[in-house]
């Protein structure tokens, strides 16, 4: 199963959209009062972005999971030597081993990239059975119902069409790098992510929505007001 990119390594790194997914995972890590100490696991991990940022803020131990063989090899060559260090692991989300007990996951787009019901429901049991309890679950899931009526292009994407088919539609959608990159992903509403969190045990689902930086001359108070009216994504978070 395809997993999706992570925001530090997405095409694109200083695409608006992205910073403010940084900024938004980073704020809601920072209420949690941190990782120090920390068993934490990151799930889709791409090339290594959200697992170092774990380990650099004193986590106890690291694990990064991607699906993609190229993704874990670049991330173990990018990464080795690194201190603290951060274990890859190759494994696909919906059917992931037993890795922990851990107390945080983080997942940034995973879900949307469920291909069915049956997979989404398999992704959030295999982190459920990864947590300690009390663990949490921070996921940074795309928002619905955008297209055609937002426009992301001035953030850095652009959704292109919508194909209704299977259990989520099917959108179609490219990074504006030079040149454009193009991918795709489930149009997944939240409800069938609470619901599937709820099957896999999570005691609490809560929503918090996206945090944007702080305004400056690139990008000023107007342009990220614009942008929280209907932002790319969401952070869930889940209680184990």
């Amino acid at each position: 199963m395809h997993q999706p990119y992570d925001t530090s390594t997405h095409p694109a790194p200083r695409a608006a959209f992205s910073l403010a997914d940084a900024f938004t995972l980073r704020t809601a890590l920072d209420a949690l009062g941190g990782v120090r100490d920390l068993d934490t696991l990151d799930v889709a991990c791409g090339h290594g972005g959200t697992a170092p940022l774990l380990a650099r803020g004193g986590a106890r131990r690291t694990v990064g999971v991607d699906s993609c063989p190229d993704r874990v090899r670049r991330a173990r060559e990018q990464h080795a030597g690194a201190d603290p260090a951060v274990e890859y692991v190759l494994a696909d989300a919906a059917d992931m081993p037993q890795l922990g007990p851990f107390d945080l996951a983080t997942a940034v787009y995973l879900f949307s990239h469920a291909p069915d019901r049956t997979a989404l429901h398999a992704m959030f049991r295999g982190i459920r059975a990864n947590l300690r309890p009390g663990g949490r679950l921070l996921a940074l899931v795309r928002n619905p119902g955008a297209f055609p009526r937002v426009d992301w292009s001035p953030y850095g994407m652009r959704i292109l069409d919508r194909v209704p088919e299977g259990d989520a539609p099917l959108l179609r959608a490219q990074f504006l790098t030079e040149p454009p990159q193009h991918f795709e992903y489930r149009e997944w509403a939240h409800a069938d992510f609470a619901e599937a969190a709820v099957d896999a045990g999570f005691s609490t689902v809560a929503w918090q929505p996206s945090r944007t930086p702080p305004a400056d001359p690139a990008r000023d108070e107007a342009y990220w007001t614009a942008y929280r009216a209907w932002p790319v994504s969401s952070l869930m978070t889940c209680t184990a």
